[in-house]
């Protein structure tokens, strides 16, 4: 990188000097001539306007003005080839078309062989071996000219002003070449430097080191790079300790059941096979582990349908305060049998739009996740609430809490939080569940907890309908 970042700047300043020579040294002369004759045609139309006026005192200010600004010799003839006029200011060895001479007459000559109207040309002067740049055009009509104008310029030689260009632009070569060669090699250093060295990091971060930290260097883009570098090793270390932890989890998970299956599946087989009463507990314990079993398949299933957006939403219209009131009812039915007590309260019928088995499914986790972490009291709260948001929908429990460390992790992969004092059921995957759908259904989701004061999970549906009603409260 250093070296192709050095080679373009060097390829730069070479073609700067190759573009100085060339303008400087090589076309000087050929840009010096075409500048004079530009400058003489702008003169020559100051003339022919000035005549064109008829008034000869104007003619004559006008030739001597141009005479003595541009260093021009100046004549004008007649149809005839008579002189009109001429500059009286430069009649010095330079005016080679003053008068009836042979310069004169040839330039006529050639001026209406060509017809042009224009006669532009470089001639040499005798007398001082000078180049003279002569110019001839007609006034008037090509065909029927009034009068020519005939005008000449010496040309400067520039051979000797180039040759002290050439050695001002060697020294100026050399000086420049040396510093940008300096320069070229700082420039390149620096901005290699960074690259080299995250490059030289994330190769590390290939092999495995997660925990390495990414530098920048003297450049914004840089640093920005390397927090964006380091951000994802980061990311990487805690998605890959996640995959282990899951890898783990499911394996214990799979390992129990499959080791209660086969054991009593031998008891069955070596001591209760003729006994019907130990025979049918037997099964019923195979049962609730091939129970469990397909339980945690099912949600390790549907967790990737969901994650890998293969899942498709049902959408319906219904109304979620009699949802929610079934919901409660069927765990209410589990109370003396578990002992926990269930409230619910809501204020009035909410009319939404969603796939309802989906959300059906996020509160059936919820309870489950308020029932594994809720207090002694065993007291679990679902509320509903109209807010200018939507309808929010939420399940608290009077457990521990938990601190923020744990808030920020608890909807990952069986991530389970220690606050818990009753065995935890479950697949430890129902919150990545319910996170998943709820992202499906593009609905806000959190949750509010502090140690010692339990905890709340709550998200929030798009109401389709706002109907007033007396707030309902029912606990049981």
């Amino acid at each position: 990188m250093r070296l192709h970042i050095w080679t373009w700047f060097m390829v730069f300043v070479v073609a700067v000097f190759v573009l100085l020579w060339l303008s400087q040294i090589i076309f000087l002369q050929n840009f010096y001539d075409r500048m004079t004759a530009k400058e003489v045609g702008r003169q020559a139309d100051r003339i022919i306007a000035a005549y064109e006026t008829g008034d000869a005192d104007q003619l004559r200010s006008t030739c001597d003005e141009a005479a003595v600004d541009c260093n021009l010799c100046i004549t004008i003839f007649d149809s005839l080839q008579r002189p009109l006029i001429y500059s009286r200011d430069v009649l010095g060895i330079n005016c080679v078309i003053h008068g009836r001479n042979n310069k004169s007459a040839a330039a006529i000559r050639a001026l209406r062989e060509e017809g042009s109207g224009v006669l532009i040309r470089k001639s040499p002067n005798e007398q001082t071996g000078s180049m003279l740049l002569i110019y001839a055009c007609t006034i008037g009509s090509t065909e029927k000219p009034e009068a020519y104008l005939l005008m000449n310029t010496p040309l400067a030689p520039v051979a000797m002003t180039v040759g002290v260009l050439q050695k001002m632009l060697i020294i100026i070569t050399v000086i420049l070449i040396l510093l940008a060669f300096a320069i070229s090699f700082i420039v390149s250093n620096r901005l290699a430097k960074p690259i080299v060295t995250v490059t030289k990091e994330a190769e590390q971060l290939a092999h495995g080191r997660y925990d390495i930290r990414f530098t920048g260097g003297s450049y914004d883009e840089a640093d920005r790079l390397a927090e964006t570098l380091t951000y994802a090793s980061r990311e990487i270390n805690r998605i890959d300790s996640m995959q282990r932890d899951l890898i783990a989890n499911a394996s214990h998970d799979l390992r129990t059941p499959l080791t209660m299956l086969k054991a009593y599946a031998e008891m069955i087989r070596d001591l209760s096979g003729d006994n019907p009463v130990k025979r049918n507990e037997h099964l019923n314990v195979i049962i609730e582990e091939t129970d469990r079993l397909t339980a945690l398949v099912n949600d390790i299933l549907d967790l990737s349908k969901l994650e890998n957006g293969k899942m498709q939403l049902e959408r319906t219209e219904f109304d979620m305060e009699q949802r929610l009131t079934e919901i409660v009812e069927r765990y209410r039915g589990l109370s003396g049998v578990s002992g926990f007590r269930f409230a619910l309260e809501t204020d009035g019928a909410a009319q939404v739009c969603c796939d309802a088995g989906k959300i059906e499914q996020v509160i059936c986790n919820l309870i489950n996740n308020a029932m594994n972490y809720s207090g002694e009291d065993k007291q679990i709260f679902v509320t509903q609430k109209h807010t200018p948001e939507g309808i929010r929908i939420s399940v608290r429990d009077t457990g521990e809490g938990m601190d923020q460390e744990t808030i920020s992790r608890i909807f990952d992969k069986y991530y389970r939080s220690e606050n818990y004092t009753r065995k935890v059921v479950g697949t430890g995957l129902g919150l990545s569940i319910v996170k998943a759908i709820l992202r499906l259904h593009d609905y806000a989701f959190g949750v509010d907890s502090r140690v010692g004061e339990g905890t709340t999970f709550w998200f929030q549906i798009h109401d389709t309908a706002d109907t007033e009603s007396a707030p309902k409260t029912d606990e049981a």
